[in-house]
């Protein structure tokens, strides 16, 4: 991988702005699931849990990545760079099928809301989650045990420039990775993109037909699909794009890790979908916003309350 220093400002930009915005966030949603689950567990709130979790370690890693993008070369332990690669990708491909239990979820609690009310069980989503978490971390730990076989590289992937965080093949290595990473792109991508589409679009269509259904949750049910179709181009596209193009053209393009970059994006938009999805989280955000815009009010009374004590002395 070739670090430039365009490569360098935009990572260091795209992950600045993920911390900002997915750090408080992510925790908030944290603090709320946690709480929402000790006094009431159901399965979607096991679900946004999950994912919240998936966000920040993604987040944890950030820091690291940005001091490899500043110094365009990788200066710390040789046995971070792919620990940080793998919970990455881990993370990554945990969402898809997160998202998509989600879809799933609402999708079912609107067709059939009886059957499916006296069917709902965390404990079933909390199996889901486990199976998720697992078959995500079986997929993205074979392309670091591939990589053990040969550490050279040859001529048919590209060279490695500089200590560059990045994983690269030699042509016997591409001969099991490449149909791997196609493997990726239809099995953890195109078909909970798929499943993702229907369930959402049947979701939106069950909501318009029901005529005193009430327009707020009807608003917020179109952005939640909204988000999540975002979440699926914006952060999955590109990187499952380059794996299909890797696998036709027969080598990792140079190009990939501008894919692989977006990906991370998701801890700024999973907020999104935790907000539309979750009431209790909409109050809990309410109540915080509401706190910081009383803040001032309450600091100005007190600054009025003692310059009348002072008068008065």
């Amino acid at each position: 991988m070739y670090w430039t220093r365009l490569l360098s400002n935009f990572t260091l930009t795209m992950d600045s702005i993920n911390l900002m915005i997915g750090v408080p966030a992510n925790l908030l949603a944290l603090y709320t699931f946690v709480l929402k689950l000790k006094k009431r567990a159901m399965p979607l709130d096991v679900l946004l849990l999950n994912l919240t979790i998936s966000d920040l370690l993604i987040l944890f890693f950030l820091p690291f990545h940005m001091k490899e993008a500043f110094e365009m070369r990788w200066t710390l332990s040789y046995y971070l760079c792919p620990l940080m690669g793998y919970f990455i990708c881990t993370s990554m491909y945990n969402s898809t099928l997160l998202v998509t239990a989600i879809s799933v979820e609402r999708y079912l609690g609107v067709a059939f809301p009886i059957k499916y009310k006296h069917k709902r069980s965390p404990r079933n989503a909390i199996i889901a989650a486990v199976a998720f978490w697992l078959i995500a971390m079986v997929h993205c730990s074979f392309v670091y045990i591939v990589q053990k076989f040969e550490t050279h590289h040859d001529n048919n992937s590209e060279p490695l420039i500089g200590n560059s965080c990045l994983a690269t093949f030699n042509a016997k290595q591409l001969r099991i990775i490449l149909p791997f990473r196609l493997e990726l792109f239809v099995v953890l991508f195109c078909i909970p993109f798929i499943i993702c589409s229907f369930c959402y679009i049947k979701f939106i269509l069950i909501l318009y037909q029901l005529p005193k259904f009430n327009s707020k949750k009807r608003s917020r049910a179109i952005g939640l699909a909204i988000v999540t179709f975002l979440v699926f181009i914006i952060c999955f596209l590109p990187v499952n794009v380059s794996n299909l193009m890797s696998f036709i053209k027969g080598y990792i393009p140079r190009w990939r890790v501008y894919t692989v970059l977006p990906s991370t994006f998701k801890a700024c938009l999973d907020p999104f979908i935790y907000y539309y999805s979750s009431s209790v989280l909409r109050k809990t955000l309410a109540q915080c916003i509401g706190g910081l815009v009383n803040k001032p009010r309450v600091f100005h009374f007190w600054r009025l309350f003692k310059c009348s004590l002072v008068k008065k002395k």
